[in-house]
């Protein structure tokens, strides 16, 4: 190499090494924009606590009332791995399975629905006229039906956590670009084809919201169904403590809920960001 290409090869290197530096990874905009939606919450919540724990103190308020957070926080680190993880397991997978069973059958029962005008008309106010019904007041017969076991508690689940994601992707597929369905058609794209294709891929950020929805839906209903017939999970122990008026282990199991549930959203909300990515949604 002569010295002038390496001269010019160094200066090179050089510019583009400052350029590297002067330029960040995110803009300083971005960055505090991010920093402000996760320090705002948190200083909030700090300062409810602060003022939740002085005032139970300078009250003198009974525990069993409303203990401080820090009582609860101590429960929380006694019983966790004794007691607290044990029934959480059970919750959390049952919660997960009727989740995706909702998923399943929601996004299933909206492609049945969008197929036909006919189907649509016939089927869709049905499904509208069961989600009016009270779900709380149809609990004991899904025990009657299929017993006092885990089966019940799916059931009663799926039932009230399905709803959502049939809404949400009904109103995806519905709402695809008309240009698009008239070049499938002159194409001579079949109906399944066209689902896969076009109208599938346009639906996915309204799928994922339902399912999102659906998240919550499946551990209330979990939990409403340990009320009831269980004798392990977050909602036995829930009912259990408030039996033995421990006010502080029904809060630290409510927050170990919390936790879950909060997991459980932002594992959602990753699957939706890699779908449309993946999609180009």
């Amino acid at each position: 190499m002569r010295p002038s290409e390496s001269a010019e090869l160094r200066r090179h290197m050089t510019a583009t090494s400052d350029g590297a530096r002067k330029k960040p990874l995110l803009p300083t905009g971005v960055l505090a924009g991010y920093l402000r939606q996760i320090l705002l919450p948190v200083a909030a919540a700090l300062v409810v606590l602060v003022a939740w724990e002085v005032s139970v103190r300078v009250l003198n308020v009974s525990p069993v009332l409303l203990p401080p957070p820090s009582m609860i926080l101590e429960r929380l680190q006694e019983l966790f791995f004794p007691l607290l993880l044990k029934h959480a397991i059970p919750t959390m997978w049952e919660s997960v399975i009727a989740f995706l069973i909702s998923s399943a059958l929601g996004i299933a029962l909206a492609g049945f629905l969008s197929s036909s005008t006919l189907l649509r008309e016939a089927f869709y106010p049905n499904v509208v006229l069961f989600q009016l019904i009270p779900k709380i007041a149809l609990a004991p017969l899904f025990i009657v039906w299929l017993g006092i076991g885990s089966q019940s508690r799916l059931a009663f689940s799926v039932f009230i956590s399905f709803f959502p994601v049939v809404i949400a992707t009904l109103a995806g597929l519905d709402n695809v670009d008309r240009d698009l369905l008239r070049l499938c058609r002159a194409l001579r794209a079949s109906e399944w084809q066209t689902f896969r294709e076009v109208r599938l891929p346009h639906a996915i950020p309204y799928v994922f919201s339902g399912m999102k929805i659906a998240t919550t839906f499946a551990i209330i209903g979990v939990i409403v169904g340990e009320f009831i017939t269980s004798q392990a999970g977050l909602g036995y122990l829930i009912l259990f403590a408030s039996a033995q008026a421990e006010t502080a282990l029904i809060l630290a199991a409510i927050l170990v809920l919390c936790a879950f549930g909060l997991v459980f959203y932002g594992l959602v909300a990753i699957a939706e960001t890699v779908t449309r990515t993946r999609f180009g949604a």
